[in-house]
């Protein structure tokens, strides 16, 4: 699974809140979520002007804060396809997996990559590429058992496979 973004940039400790404020949480529509994603972060007007495929790029905690699963489903359904960070909160690294949105902790790659940079991401790997610059870091790789929950779209979609085969 190799993808490709522009990058949008945000620093350390970005919470739940900040990715969906809780005033939005009157829904469980996830389209009507990614309307209000980071909405009261650094950049607030991420939902209006980042394209679909575009990457979040994050420094420490990413994620922190609630338990809830609205913060990462806003962010898969805005279209962004990965989340590269230093690292996450870890219910929030879980809920991710859970909904099929891959995440990526990249520390090197957060540090010397800029806003508006274009990078690839490849999940299988573990690479992360800037293509702007072009330099190459490692990234922390999914277990094959992790991997296959991507792959799948999240971890129901892996279970229904799972059990379609036993079939």
């Amino acid at each position: 699974m190799v993808i490709r973004g522009k990058v949008w940039k945000f620093g350390d400790n970005v919470d739940t809140d900040q990715i969906i404020p809780a005033r939005y949480l009157n829904t469980s529509d996830p389209y009507e979520l990614a309307q209000h994603v980071m909405e009261d972060s650094e950049h607030p007007d991420f939902a209006s002007k980042h394209e679909k495929g575009d990457i979040i790029l994050a420094g420490k905690n990413f994620g922190s804060g609630s338990s809830r699963e609205h913060a990462p489903i806003a962010i898969k359904y805005a279209g962004v396809p990965v989340v590269v960070a230093k690292s996450f909160a870890r219910i929030f690294f879980r809920n991710c997996i859970n909904i099929g949105l891959p995440i990526v902790e990249a520390p090197q790659a957060v540090d010397e990559t800029r806003q508006g940079d274009q990078l690839e991401v490849d999940l299988e790997r573990g690479i992360v590429r800037n293509l702007t610059t072009g330099k190459e870091y490692q990234a922390t790789r999914f277990p094959e058992t992790l991997m296959a929950i991507l792959k799948a779209g999240g971890l129901m979609e892996y279970a229904k496979e799972k059990l379609r085969s036993k079939e």
